[in-house]
């Protein structure tokens, strides 16, 4: 089997690759990305993604290209929402073009369901999306450009709301591996204090080892025009992070909120079901967060 995956080269990229030789050691893997080794390819390019795809044709295509921090898209929201919505666009419509019959995963966010409350927990998927960011816009709109390219044009198209990812090798924009690298240098002695945002917020975080498992059996066996929730099932606030880090690392940190952490609107409570995509596909997270935190701090602890 030949696998395509955009954003290669990135956090997830890495695993998912690893994941699939491990499953499949014969498989092809066609790793496009902007940077590094392997097919350069700018994905806003709509005549270079249908050359790419018509030449390579491959039997999937895994999309996690994206600009995926909520924070940077309040920055920037005009490039957060190229460099989601747009570049996957040009990815349904290089497919169409090819006439490849390609499986497309489009990977989404759980940003997706907005503002809730803790009587709307767990969201499931089949709970109102009320996107809060220009992040979560973009992400519900190519959502829906999945769904008019499998209803209008027949794409075989597979879609999640995949909640927080965490696990060594992540950058420190993202709040777990933000926490992981300052608890690092408070241990190593080079920071007095830890720099947070709001603490308070509860999200349900997963292992990275656990999403690109989740990805691969959704390639196998998920159902054409449906969206699965890829996520814990579990619930857990920044503070209960801090001190689990705490506990990891052996030290006692000072806390201080620096504003620049605090975003404009902040979802306070995101937790998902899996319920689905266990139910349907008999997959179930095999890593704690325990030990996801273990792994980060551990990786930049090395560093």
């Amino acid at each position: 089997m030949k696998y395509l995956v955009t954003g290669a080269h990135g956090f997830v990229g890495s695993y998912l690759i690893r994941e699939i030789l491990k499953r499949e050691p014969g498989a092809t893997i066609v790793a496009v990305d902007r940077h590094g080794a392997g097919t350069r390819l700018d994905l806003l390019d709509l005549d270079a993604c249908t050359a790419l795809l018509d030449s390579e044709r491959p039997d999937y295509l895994i999309h996690l290209a994206s600009l995926s921090s909520v924070a940077a898209s309040w920055h920037d929201p005009v490039a957060s929402f190229t460099n989601n919505t747009n570049i996957f666009l040009n990815v349904l419509e290089g497919v169409r073009r090819s006439s490849a019959k390609t499986r497309v995963l489009s990977v989404g966010s759980s940003e997706e369901y907005g503002i809730v409350t803790p009587d709307q927990l767990p969201l499931r998927e089949t709970s109102p999306l009320r996107p809060a960011s220009p992040y979560a816009v973009a992400r519900v709109a190519q959502e829906q450009l999945g769904e008019v390219y499998m209803r209008g044009y027949g794409l075989d198209i597979v879609a999640t709301r995949s909640f927080n990812h965490v696990g060594a090798g992540q950058t420190d924009q993202f709040v777990i591996s933000a926490l992981g690298k300052q608890f690092a240098e408070l241990a190593k002695g080079t920071r007095d204090t830890l720099s947070v945002g709001t603490t308070s917020v509860v999200r349900d975080f997963l292992d990275v080892r656990d999403v690109v498992a989740a990805y691969c059996a959704l390639l196998a066996r998920g159902q054409r025009g449906e969206v699965y929730n890829v996520c814990s099932g579990r619930g857990v606030s920044i503070a209960d992070v801090i001190a689990m880090f705490e506990t990891i690392s052996g030290v006692r940190a000072t806390v201080a909120v620096d504003p620049s952490r605090v975003r404009p609107v902040e979802n306070a409570f995101v937790v998902g079901s899996n319920e689905k995509i266990t139910r349907e596909l008999g997959w179930h997270p095999a890593y704690s967060l325990e030990e996801s935190l273990r792994s980060v701090y551990e990786y930049w602890y090395g560093r």
